[in-house]
C-alpha cells in the first residue's frame, strides 16, 4: 500500500496503513518504528483531505492523482524558430538525436526512430520500446496523411476476469499494474519499423548509434527522473532488477546530476539494430520478455509476440473554423472525442469571448462533459468490438448535442447520446483514471514530412518490469476491469484476447483552409491528454495565441466528472464553483510538444513542466 492508492480505494486507508506500518516496521532490521510512525501519520493528514474532497464532490474514488506523472516544477521556454527543419521532445538528448538525424539528410520517420531509443534510455517512466505508440505521418511530395497503430493487444488467453480478484471484486489499480499480468504485447518497435520500410532513408544501424553511445557512456539525470523515482520507489518491491538499477543501494534513486549507465540496453539496441525487430519478436530478446513477465504471474507468450503486427489506420478528421484536424481513430479515443468537442464548439463564438472570459471555458467544459460521455460509452477497438466511429462526428448529432449546453450554468447530470443509424449493441463505461508515462513527439523534416507520435508505457514506469536495460508497459490496465456495467450489459472497453485496450493518446496535425500544413501537436498525460491538446488547438485557432504561450497557459480541462484547473494558473476556481462546476485545483503535469507553420518558418515549442526542448535549423 502507497499513499497514491488512496485516491483509488480511500475506504480502505485505515486499515491499509496500520497493515502498512506493521508490515514495514516488522521488515526493518533496524528501530525505524518513529520514522514509520511519522509516515503513517502522514498518511493519515493525506486521508482525511481526501476523504473530505470526497464527501465534498470534488473527488470520486477511482480518480488519479491530478497530475498524471509526478510534477516536477516549471521551466521557463522560448519559442525556436527555424526554415529547414524542426524536432520537439520531451527530453534534451532525444530531440538533439533526432536533430542529428535530420541534419544529416534524414527524414521525420529517420529522426523519430533515434528520438524514441533515446527516450526509452533517459525518460523510461515514459515510453520504450517495451511500450506502444500511435502516429501521423504526412507524406509532403504524396500530398498523402496516414496513420499505425502500434498500440499494444493483450494475450491471447486473456479473459474478461483479467483483473477480477479473487473475491470476484476489481482488483485494486496498482495490484493489478505491478507485475505480469498487466503487460501487453509491445508495439512501438514494429510501428516503427514499418514507418521505416514506408518512408526511412538513413541507414537502420544508424538511428540507432545515439542511444547505444548514451547508454554506454552513461546520460546525466535529469531533477525529473530522481524526482519521479522518489515518489515510485514503493512500488519497486517485485523486480529485483528494475530495483537495483533506479535504487543502486536499494533505497535511495539514482541521483539528479549523476551520470547512469545502460549497458545491457546497449546490447539489445545493438541486437534490434543488426538483427532488426524480428530479434524483438520472437528472437532471444523476445523469450526473455516471456520468461520475465511470466516470472511475474503474467501470460505474455511468443506466439503473442510473433504475431503482432501494427496497423495502418484511416485517420479521423473533421473541420474546425475551416482548419481541417486529423487524429488518430480507434482504439484511440483521443481524437473521435477531440473532434466531437471542436465540433459542438463551433456553435459558440469563442473568438469573440476570448481566453479571460469564464464563458469561454465553461461552454468548453460542457462540450467535453458531452464528448466524454460518449467516449466512456461507445469507444473501444473497433476490430473486436462493434462502435459508432465516425458517426459521432455527424453534424447533425453533434448540433444536438451542442444544443444541450446552457452558457450560463452546467447541466446537472451528462449521458451519452445516440449517434444516427446506430443499433445501440453495447455499452461501455470506465470511470477509472490512472497514472499514465506516455511523451509526445514532433518533427518536420527538410523534405517538409510531418510526424506526430504519442509513444507509452502507460502509468508511470509501466509495470515496474524491466527486460534487456528497457520498462514493459502495463498497457492492459487501460482495460475496464469490469467486464459489464451497473446495467449487467457489455463494457465496449472490456478484456479479451488479442485485443487492444482504448487509448485517450491524441497525435495531431492541423491543415489551414487552403490545405496547407498549419500545425503539429500531441501531449502526455493519460486522459487529460485530449483537453490539453483540444486547449491549445483552441488558443492557437481562436485565440490567435503565439505557440509558446499558448503551452505555458495554465490547464483547464474537463474528462466528464469535474473542472480542472492548473494549481498554477488563473484564479478563477471560485469563479466557475460559483458558476455551478464542480472543481478540483491542482498540479497538471501535461507534456505537450507542437511545431506551427507560420509566414514561411517553423515554430517550436515544449511544455514547460517536463525537459523538453525544440531544435531547428
Amino acid at each position: 500500500m502507497v499513499l497514491s492508492d488512496l485516491a483509488y480505494e480511500p475506504k480502505k486507508v485505515i486499515k491499509s496503513g496500520f497493515t502498512y506500518l506493521l508490515k514495514e516496521a516488522k521488515a526493518s532490521k533496524n528501530n525505524k518504528l518513529g520514522i514509520y510512525y511519522m509516515i503513517f501519520r502522514r498518511f493519515l493528514q493525506i486521508s482525511v483531505f481526501l476523504s473530505v474532497l470526497g464527501t465534498s464532490g470534488y473527488a470520486l474514488a477511482q480518480d488519479a492523482p491530478l497530475a498524471p506523472e509526478p510534477t516536477t516544477g516549471i521551466q521557463q521556454k522560448q519559442e525556436v524558430s527555424a526554415s529547414d527543419f524542426m524536432a520537439v521532445t520531451a527530453h534534451p538528448d532525444a530531440t538533439k538525436a533526432a536533430y542529428d538525424i535530420l541534419k544529416q539528410g534524414g527524414t521525420a520517420a529517420d529522426a523519430a526512430i533515434a528520438a524514441q531509443m533515446v527516450l526509452g534510455l533517459v525518460e523510461p517512466q515514459s515510453s520504450g520500446v517495451g511500450g506502444g505508440a500511435f502516429l501521423l505521418y504526412y507524406d509532403n511530395k504524396h500530398k498523402q496523411l496516414f496513420t499505425l497503430d502500434g498500440r499494444e493487444t493483450a494475450p491471447s488467453t486473456a479473459g474478461e476476469h483479467l483483473f477480477t480478484g479473487a473475491d470476484g471484486k476489481p482488483m485494486g489499480f496498482y495490484e493489478a499494474a505491478l507485475g505480469g499480468r498487466s503487460v501487453g504485447t509491445p508495439g512501438v518497435l514494429k510501428l516503427l519499423s514499418k514507418l521505416y520500410d514506408w518512408q526511412g532513408k538513413t541507414d537502420w544501424v544508424t538511428l540507432f548509434q545515439p542511444a547505444i553511445q548514451l547508454a554506454e557512456k552513461g546520460f546525466t539525470v535529469s531533477e525529473r527522473l530522481n524526482k519521479m523515482l522518489a515518489e515510485e520507489q514503493p512500488r519497486f518491491e517485485k523486480d529485483v532488477k528494475a530495483k537495483i538499477f533506479f535504487f543502486p543501494d536499494t533505497v535511495n534513486p539514482i541521483e539528479a546530476g549523476s551520470v547512469k549507465r545502460n549497458p545491457e540496453y546497449a546490447i539489445s539496441l545493438r541486437q534490434i539494430a543488426q538483427e532488426g525487430p524480428t530479434v524483438f519478436y520472437g528472437g532471444k530478446l523476445g523469450k526473455d520478455i516471456v520468461e520475465h513477465v511470466k516470472k511475474f504471474k503474467g501470460s505474455l507468450s511468443i506466439e503473442d509476440l510473433t504475431a503482432y503486427q501494427a496497423k495502418e489506420r484511416k485517420a479521423v478528421c473533421d473541420g474546425y473554423r475551416g482548419y481541417k484536424v486529423c487524429s488518430m481513430g480507434e482504439p484511440s479515443s483521443g481524437g473521435l472525442t477531440l473532434l466531437m468537442i471542436l465540433g459542438m464548439l463551433e456553435n459558440f463564438d469563442l473568438p469573440s469571448w476570448g481566453p479571460n472570459n469564464p464563458t469561454s471555458w465553461h461552454v468548453i467544459n460542457e462540450a467535453s462533459r458531452l464528448a466524454f460521455a460518449d467516449r466512456n460509452k461507445y469507444m473501444a477497438d473497433a476490430d473486436k468490438v462493434e462502435t459508432p466511429n465516425e458517426l459521432l462526428l455527424n453534424s447533425d448529432y453533434l448540433n444536438q448535442r451542442s444544443k444541450l449546453i446552457d452558457i450560463n450554468k452546467p447541466m446537472l447530470s451528462v449521458s451519452a447520446g445516440l449517434p444516427p443509424a446506430w443499433i445501440d449493441v453495447e455499452q461501455g463505461s470506465d470511470p477509472r483514471t490512472k497514472n499514465s508515462g506516455t511523451s509526445h513527439i514532433s518533427i518536420v523534416d527538410s523534405y517538409g514530412n510531418i510526424l506526430s507520435m504519442t509513444t507509452s508505457v502507460e502509468t508511470a514506469f509501466g509495470s515496474h518490469l524491466m527486460v534487456g536495460g528497457f520498462v514493459l508497459n502495463n498497457q492492459l490496465t487501460d482495460f475496464s476491469f469490469k467486464p459489464t456495467d451497473e446495467n449487467g450489459q457489455l463494457v465496449a472497453n472490456r478484456v479479451g484476447p488479442g485485443k487492444r485496450p482504448r487509448s485517450s493518446m491524441a497525435p495531431v496535425i492541423v491543415f489551414d483552409p487552403k490545405g496547407r500544413p498549419f500545425m503539429v501537436i500531441g501531449s502526455a498525460g493519460g486522459s487529460r491528454i485530449i483537453g490539453y491538446v483540444l486547449q491549445r488547438i483552441i488558443s492557437v485557432i481562436d485565440w490567435k495565441m503565439g505557440l509558446q504561450d499558448a503551452i505555458d497557459a495554465p490547464n483547464i480541462l474537463n474528462r466528464g466528472n469535474k473542472l480542472e484547473l492548473e494549481s498554477s494558473g488563473m484564479n478563477w476556481a471560485e469563479t466557475f464553483k460559483n458558476l455551478g462546476h464542480p472543481v478540483l485545483v491542482g498540479d497538471m503535469n501535461s507534456g505537450l510538444t507542437a511545431i506551427q507553420f507560420k509566414k514561411g518558418k517553423l515554430i517550436g515549442a515544449a511544455d514547460p513542466r517536463r525537459d523538453g526542448i525544440a531544435m531547428g535549423q
